[in-house]
């Protein structure tokens, strides 16, 4: 199989380093354990477990396998050594991480986890492996050359993130790079009982007045047009822009109604549906639609400023009730399992897309391939 440049190899790094989040998570009282870090490996089967513990472990690795023996393919590994090599790779990561609870009070390791992560590495490589086998993977090849220039994986795997990151409650729709308040938190807890305490604890904490309708508009409006200028960065100037605007509208309002869902169930499931939402939407397609032929290095431009702007308006909105509400359903309740996949790239999403748009001004836009018959 020829070597790609795939994003599939972004894909997995992120995806490992938010297994690794989640498995340590919350990173508080670290300690030597009492006993070897290997005794879990010949503990007997656990008296606590649930089917839900069970199934999590084992789907929870499988979209690493499938991520990483599809990269290994598209580099030019043969699908053995790409199979042998995911499993290994997945295993090692579980094996890591489950030795590392040793030293975590509120974590407990487990070699059922271990197992189950394993095996749902090899699940997911095996159903790579398929994928290849049928030449889907040829297929998609195809249909990239098509649709994106060449060196487009970086900004395939944001955009694929982007609906994953609109998964964790924001205090706008649309509003990525919260992070605002955090940072200020962080800096009073690092601070504490240091000479600087009382310098932190004058700074005022972040977020004044609730936003206006107009401004809500924009922020909505702009956090819809960054992943189309992120889009347009990767692809040449054609009519295909338009149905990737389309695809980033359907895919922005499928995730905010299902992690509205998420927080408040089925019945609230369109409570984010402000007054000024709908024209938001509204205006940040019309503007994507109307920047269509903008070619990729302006694209990449004006997605600075965009993003830049995006970034102050969401900081300076304050955390309403019902945000609070939310953010503490998901960080102290059911979806703790959830918190670090989605809460990490919601935070991180803006600041890769400004990182990405920074590297586009200073390389080179390559022409478009032409699609292999």
């Amino acid at each position: 199989m020829a070597r790609h440049r795939s994003s599939l190899v972004p894909l997995a790094i992120a995806y490992a380093a938010l297994i690794a989040y989640a498995s340590l998570y919350p990173f508080a009282g670290w300690r030597l354990p009492g006993v070897s870090p290997w005794a879990f490996v010949t503990l007997p089967w656990p008296h606590w477990w649930t089917t839900f513990d069970l199934v999590s472990n084992l789907l929870g690795y499988m979209p690493l396998g499938g991520l990483l023996c599809g990269a290994l393919l598209r580099s030019g590994a043969g699908r053995l050594l790409a199979l042998v090599a995911a499993v290994l790779l997945g295993g090692l990561l579980s094996g890591t991480l489950e030795v590392l609870q040793n030293y975590l009070p509120s974590r407990v390791p487990s070699n059922v986890d271990w197992g189950l992560n394993t095996l749902g590495t090899f699940a997911g490589a095996l159903l790579a492996l398929a994928v290849a086998m049928m030449g889907w993977m040829g297929r998609w090849q195809t249909l990239r050359d098509r649709w994106f220039i060449p060196q487009s994986a970086g900004g395939l795997a944001l955009l694929l993130l982007w609906p994953v990151a609109l998964l964790f409650p924001a205090p706008v729709p649309l509003g990525l790079g919260h992070v605002a308040q955090r940072l200020h938190e962080l800096l009073q807890t690092s601070l504490a009982d240091t000479p600087l305490e009382q310098w932190a604890a004058g700074l005022p904490p972040p977020g004044g007045e609730p936003l206006g309708p107009g401004t809500e508009l924009i922020t909505i409006a702009l956090g819809l047009i960054a992943p189309c200028l992120l889009a347009y960065t990767i692809s040449p100037p054609t009519w295909r822009r338009g149905l990737l605007v389309s695809g980033a509208v359907v895919l922005g309002l499928a995730a905010t109604t299902l992690s509205t869902t998420l927080s408040f169930g089925p019945s609230h499931a369109l409570a984010w549906v402000t007054q000024s939402a709908p024209l938001g939407w509204v205006v940040g397609s019309g503007v994507a639609l109307v920047l269509v032929f903008l070619p990729p290095r302006m694209a990449a431009a004006l997605g600075v400023l965009l993003v830049v702007g995006l970034m102050a308006l969401v900081n300076a909105s304050p955390a309403d009730p019902y945000f609070a509400s939310s953010l503490q359903g998901w960080e102290q309740g059911r979806f703790i399992r959830f918190h670090g996949l989605a809460q990490w790239v919601g935070w991180l999403w803006p600041y890769m897309a400004l990182a990405y748009f920074l590297a586009r001004l200073t390389t080179r836009s390559p022409r478009p391939r032409r699609a292999s018959r």
